[in-house]
């Protein structure tokens, strides 16, 4: 495993300047985003993919500085209702497919997106429960006439290119949990993954160790962000509240660095989950934590990560087979055998 960072947390400082900083405090991976929820501070994907002078720049940029890029980032909702807006969003993530492809990058985060509840309306829908029971005929539209045809092809897409798909599961869009991750790769493809993002799994009560083992084999990317659940504020009206920005009212749930929210040893279990599954890939640091600077909390969480990372292959554990030798000495057939020859 390796170390890196999203780093549009540091959308204010001048490209150049963060990759010495990143490569400074030992990150060794970056994750960039080039459009769409990210923004466009440090890297234009539709832009460059035209521009053979500004895209030569910037991969000469990204190589002087030693680091590599885990994935571009797109965050963005293809499937939007209104159709000038889910076109946009598929300009953007295609052009940061190619631009990952130019630049040797196996992998783009991105979100599902949502599809509205019907041909008619102008508004992403994400349905919570089945009832009542008119969320049964919203699903069916939203997955087999919307998101599943929209994937199939953006996975065929993306895989021509070489480029991997790692969804981030987010409460709002139509994946948000493991078990709709699942549904929407077995109907559009392998090339499609997880960005998994223990920070929005825990708020919703899934347990992250538990989540890795299950996606085994299906985790693209990893971002490196924890959650501090109020369990006062959690407790009066549970975590499907309508507060955010239109309220002052307390949120249920924040976003923590590294081991702030749910502790050291839930983060060693979550890497040691990683480990089962055979992730091997990059701990992307997204810094969201309000309590922190933006350059103290990406040095404090590299630090944390540092102390318990994973980074070499499971060592060669010689003393099993002196154990195992030591052993065979109280078997009864060795016993037997050595009797036999004693005669």
């Amino acid at each position: 495993m390796k170390i890196g960072c999203l780093i549009n947390v540091f959308c204010e400082t001048p490209f150049e300047n963060v990759l010495s900083f990143c490569k400074t405090i030992g990150l060794e991976m970056v994750e960039i985003g080039c459009g769409a929820i990210p923004g466009l501070h440090h890297c234009n994907a539709e832009e460059l993919l035209k521009d053979d002078d500004a895209f030569q720049k910037f991969k000469n940029t990204v190589e002087r500085s030693g680091l590599g890029i885990s994935a571009f980032s797109c965050h963005a909702n293809p499937v939007h209702p209104v159709k000038e807006v889910a076109e946009r969003f598929d300009r953007i993530m295609r052009s940061g497919v190619l631009l990952a492809e130019k630049m040797g990058v196996d992998t783009i985060v991105t979100f599902s997106g949502a599809p509205g509840d019907c041909p008619e309306t102008i508004r992403p829908n994400w349905v919570t429960y089945a009832f009542p029971y008119d969320g049964i005929a919203t699903l069916d539209y939203q997955w087999n006439q919307c998101l599943i045809p929209y994937w199939r092809d953006f996975a065929a897409f993306a895989k021509k290119h070489g480029v991997r798909i790692a969804i981030e599961m987010h409460p709002g869009w139509a994946v948000s949990d493991p078990y709709s991750l699942i549904h929407l790769r077995e109907n559009c493809g392998d090339n499609i993954g997880a960005n998994f993002d223990p920070s929005h799994l825990i708020w919703q009560g899934i347990d992250c160790p538990t989540a890795i083992r299950k996606l085994k084999g299906m985790i693209y990317h990893f971002h490196a962000k924890d959650t501090l659940v109020d369990e006062t504020e959690m407790g009066k009206n549970g975590f499907f509240t309508h507060n955010g920005p239109i309220s002052n009212k307390p949120s249920p749930f924040q976003f923590k660095i590294p081991t702030y929210g749910t502790g050291e040893l839930y983060w060693k279990k979550m890497l040691t989950a990683l480990r089962d599954a055979g992730y091997d890939g990059t701990l992307s640091i997204e810094h969201e934590d309000v309590g922190f600077g933006q350059f103290d909390g990406v040095v404090r969480a590299y630090e944390i990560l540092n102390s318990m990372i994973y980074r070499e292959p499971a060592a060669h554990c010689g003393w099993k087979a002196s154990i195992k030798e030591y052993q065979r000495t109280f078997l009864p057939d060795f016993i037997a055998v050595q009797k036999e020859g004693n005669k």
